[in-house]
């Protein structure tokens, strides 16, 4: 595929929802679309599969908007596929871009070079990043320090087994966020995963590169994808979350610097 020397003029890559700066929470939405810039076409992929949990997370982009909206939270939005480049992966990332997606090959990602992937990390991840570390920026300048709450969904299923988890709470080794979350959601009888179904310890993801290593508290929450895949039920869940997010981001300690050994091996 040519690399495409500029980005398409009606595709900004970042979503931006303003709240209020002084919140207290920001909210980030990695993988929100499936869009891709009119350069790049279906990637090769016929539209059926754009439509697949591949392409992005079902329901994250909804629930993101609604607890903005609840929670008068600023909150920063991909508006590309990860199919394109995935902003929650580090710049080196050997996944970065994929050529296989769960089975299924790219045709626009199969034969791409290091020129191309560069092309792709100058116009679409590097402005995802820096428009959240902007952000970050100016929330610890104005004050108070944000604590910070990435929105994904992941499948009801790994291949043939089924997973139970209605809500997965991910995080590396900082328990400030995630820790009374995970207590207070099983309170509320969600069924909750502690780092499932994923581990929340990735070298180079959107919250370590841009929330770990200044010492702020954050926290990835995975919804299943199958009670967000409609709007009015990924707003009820968010309707859901809320209260039980209010009084946990109302603690002191979710807004002081704390520097916290990672499980990859770095420091913050």
């Amino acid at each position: 595929m040519p690399v495409s020397p500029r980005p398409d003029a009606a595709h900004d890559p970042v979503e931006r929802i303003d709240g209020r700066p002084d919140a207290g929470v920001l909210l980030l939405c990695d993988h929100a679309t499936n869009a891709l810039p009119q350069s790049y076409g279906a990637l090769g992929l016929p539209p059926s599969q754009l439509e697949r949990h591949i392409a992005y997370d079902i329901g994250a982009a909804w629930m993101t908007r609604r607890l903005a909206e609840l929670l008068e939270a600023p909150a920063i939005l991909s508006r590309f596929s990860r199919l394109l480049i995935d902003p929650n992966r580090g710049a080196d990332d050997p996944t970065l871009v994929m050529r296989i997606s769960d089975g299924n090959l790219i045709p626009g990602n199969a034969r791409i070079g290091p020129q191309e992937i560069e092309c792709r990390r100058n116009l679409y991840w590097r402005p995802y990043r820096e428009a959240i570390a902007t952000k970050i920026e100016s929330m610890i300048a104005l004050g108070p320090l944000p604590a910070i709450i990435s929105i994904h969904t992941f499948t009801p299923f790994w291949k043939t087994k089924a997973r139970p988890w209605e809500i997965g709470i991910l995080w590396d080794t900082d328990p400030r966020f995630a820790k009374p979350l995970i207590a207070a959601l099983a309170e509320d009888g969600v069924i909750v995963g502690d780092n499932e179904p994923y581990d929340g310890a990735l070298a180079g993801d959107t919250l370590d590169e841009e929330v770990t290593r200044r010492g702020l508290a954050g926290v990835l929450i995975e919804t299943r994808q199958d009670l967000v895949a409609k709007k009015d039920e990924a707003d009820a869940w968010a309707d859901r979350l809320a209260p039980i997010l209010r009084p946990i981001l109302g603690r002191p300690e979710l807004h002081k610097i704390e520097f916290h050994k990672s499980r990859t091996g770095r420091h913050a």
